[in-house]
């Protein structure tokens, strides 16, 4: 037989309190006594205080208080042992779970260290956690270090500012260092500071001030992360590109692919079919054949919404249809752009 946890022993401890105080009084109500009465009565007599009835005693109640007296120390005793084995419980779990903790922390080579568990942090923490890559958070609010705690990260409360920290998030063996904190300042002595201790540590910054990135650069980070900016540049991107936004962040499954095509020299086009395109009738075939395969069509998007992922080479192109063509950055061929009715180009996250 399964025993309770501490906390449902506590629980059930007080119902039944509530209960025997309940009983209790509305037992001494019938036989007459006023509620001030019956409720001092309730009171010394669970608590064993032995002060003397305020009221006449019949037999028939002084049985009942025979009663009352073993019923109500019972379960106080009872309630007392569970908040103690609660308490007790709790403060154990919690060393046990900090020192394996600090043996995890230990035992950390090659991990990621991330300072900051704003937003910004805390969207990190969980796509780190769900690459399963290791990783390590400074912090120094106690509401940030309590929802970490509560998320089951490994965390230092702590300055990240201070060499100190730093040590004992094992900076030196870390592979990565992400400082996302929302004071730009504060992100520029911790990259200096993590460049010093670690000078093979891959570093990301985020800078809330556009000024701050190059600040950033001089002072150790290989890149620096404006969030304004990239939200910027990504409502842009919705606005003059929707459809090849569209087809990559919900087709193909990626909301990063865009931003990282300019890291391999690669663009996406989006190329509408005009009604008096020279295109309309052609093949996908002949336009990648008369392009001399220098691009490739990701998508085709039809006059009615529905969009084919992968098309076959023997698509026919309709008015009104829209292509998304991958290409070198540049080199998409001149006859397609002339035939479009408007010309967009989409470099990633590199402007």
């Amino acid at each position: 037989m399964n025993t309770p946890s501490p906390t449902r022993q506590l629980r059930n401890g007080l119902l039944l309190m509530v209960a025997v105080v309940a009983v209790g009084f509305e037992g001494y109500q019938i036989a007459g006594w006023p509620v001030l009465d019956s409720i001092y009565m309730v009171i010394i007599t669970i608590f064993g205080v032995g002060y003397g009835e305020t009221n006449e005693m019949t037999p028939e109640l002084r049985i009942f208080t025979i009663g009352f007296i073993i019923a109500g120390c019972t379960i106080l005793i009872y309630t007392v042992g569970a908040f103690i084995n609660w308490l007790t419980e709790g403060q154990l779990q919690r060393l046990m779970g900090e020192r394996k903790m600090e043996k995890d922390i230990e035992e950390l080579n090659g991990h990621i260290v991330i300072c900051g568990f704003g937003r910004i942090g805390r969207l990190l923490a969980e796509q780190l956690k769900s690459a399963e890559k290791p990783f390590l958070i400074l912090d120094t609010d106690p509401k940030q270090i309590e929802l970490i705690r509560e998320a089951g990260f490994l965390y230092i409360e702590g300055d990240a500012t201070e060499e100190d920290v730093l040590h004992k998030a094992h900076i030196e063996k870390a592979s990565v260092m992400a400082s996302v904190l929302p004071n730009d300042a504060a992100n520029v002595f911790i990259v200096l500071s993590c460049r010093q201790l670690n000078p093979n540590l891959q570093i990301i910054a985020r800078a809330n001030q556009i000024s701050s990135e190059q600040k950033l650069m001089q002072a150790g980070a290989h890149r620096v992360v404006i969030p304004a900016a990239i939200g910027a540049d990504r409502i842009a991107h919705l606005i003059l590109k929707p459809n090849a936004r569209e087809v990559i962040e919900k087709d193909l499954h990626d909301n990063v692919f865009m931003e990282g095509l300019s890291e391999i020299g690669l663009e996406m086009d989006e190329i509408a079919i005009s009604v008096d395109s020279d295109l309309v009738g052609s093949t996908l075939e002949d336009l990648e054949t008369r392009g001399k395969h220098a691009f490739i069509v990701v998508a085709v998007r039809c006059k009615d919404g529905n969009t084919t992922i992968k098309p076959k080479l023997d698509t026919t192109l309709k008015p009104g249809d829209t292509l998304i063509v991958m290409s070198h950055i540049g080199v998409a061929p001149d006859f397609v752009r002339r035939m479009s009715k408007r010309e967009l180009r989409y470099r990633g996250a590199a402007h």
